[in-house]
């Protein structure tokens, strides 16, 4: 329907109501004889009378009848749906859906939205984790959460959480089997389990670096997951050398159950961000959750004091 025909509909529809072309013509804020031409061009497309018009008053013709009973709801499911999209513009709410890695929903995104959600009831939130590069706009995702290195430039990128440390861990019985390593280059003779990439259907090169020297190692061994909560629990059972965050096995080094090796040879890594395309308008709900999630050094210094 072209734009002009569905201008033409609304002005019936007043004009029916009313039963007065004056006052329709004040409610539109037009002449009379502008809104009579609009009617009339309205029923000379239709090849039907709508109106029947005295010097005293205006009534729908049966066909006009007909055709104001079937506009109106229409019409009305129309205001309806443009002011629930006012509410949007000022007052937060609607569903946001956020690609993630699953190391960092648990740690950054989970406790924010727990404080975050409790205060703003009209807003859902879905998060997705895969470790694959996907295209936020193509898969209609509202935003991604990556390591900031891997963030393309034409992004707009928000620190979420502060640069972090990963370890290589085995189990003491992992170890009782075989020797520990000292450099990268040993983990050729070691069982590693590693991390399957859905993107490049590889796997993930265990990067290290000493000195201002890089290694990047391909790390070979019996298991590839997609997760690394299994891959941590199969280092737990004592199958290989995995390689994790640091916070997600801290716990298991200290009481015994890991033993962390080449802890020289993992400086830290660039911090998680949550990046999106450029919008001119983004929603409120959007708006008020990347603050909820953006990274304040000072305010994460002093919650830990």
């Amino acid at each position: 329907m072209k734009r002009e025909e569905m201008a033409d509909l609304t002005a019936f529809v007043v004009v029916a109501q009313e039963r007065s072309f004056t006052r329709a013509a004040a409610k539109l804020g037009m002449s009379q004889s502008a809104l009579s031409q609009i009617v009339r061009r309205l029923e000379a497309s239709l090849g039907l009378s709508l109106l029947t018009r005295t010097t005293r008053s205006v009534a729908p013709t049966d066909a006009g009848e007909h055709l104001l009973q079937t506009l109106t709801p229409a019409l009305q499911n129309l205001d309806a749906s443009l002011a629930a999209l006012s509410v949007l513009r000022t007052r937060p709410a609607g569903s946001i859906r956020i690609t993630s890695v699953e190391h960092a929903s648990s740690t950054l995104i989970a406790p924010a939205l727990a404080r975050f959600l409790p205060d703003y009831p009209d807003i859902q939130v879905e998060i997705i984790n895969s470790y694959g590069l996907t295209d936020i706009v193509a898969e209609r995702f509202d935003a991604g959460v990556r390591l900031g290195e891997q963030v393309d430039q034409d992004m707009v990128a928000v620190p979420i959480g502060p640069d972090f440390e990963r370890a290589v861990v085995g189990s003491p019985v992992y170890f009782a089997r075989r020797k520990r390593p000292h450099t990268p280059h040993d983990l050729t003779e070691h069982a590693c389990i590693n991390l399957r990439l859905p993107t490049s259907g590889g796997l993930w090169v265990w990067p290290f670096a000493k000195e201002g020297r890089e290694v990047n190692v391909r790390a070979r061994g019996p298991l590839a997951f997609n997760t690394l909560a299994l891959s941590l629990d199969v280092a737990l059972a004592g199958l290989g050398l995995a390689f994790l965050p640091l916070d997600m096995v801290q716990t298991d080094i200290a009481q015994g159950r890991l033993v962390q090796v080449l802890p020289d040879w993992t400086p830290p890594t660039a911090g998680y961000h949550l990046y999106y395309p450029r919008r001119r308008q983004p929603a409120q709900a959007f708006t008020v959750l990347v603050e909820a999630l953006r990274y304040r050094p000072d305010v994460h210094r002093q919650g830990r004091s």
